[in-house]
């Protein structure tokens, strides 16, 4: 059991000494996720479309 304490110490000790992001730094970060999956997901989006009408186009 003292080894489950000296962990739970040191961990706690070692979490005082991380060098935690301010919540501008968060936010940025955050806002540029966003706004990368947004585009990607049009550019998928507008990739598929572009394929499935020259597959049909092909078909016929």
């Amino acid at each position: 059991m003292s080894k489950l304490v000296q962990f739970v110490r040191e961990s706690k000790a070692e979490l005082k000494r991380v060098d935690w992001p301010t919540k501008e730094d968060v936010f940025s970060s955050v806002k540029v996720v966003i706004i990368s999956t947004v585009v990607v997901a049009v550019l998928l989006g507008v990739l598929d479309l572009a394929f499935t009408q020259v597959f049909r186009f092909l078909m016929k």
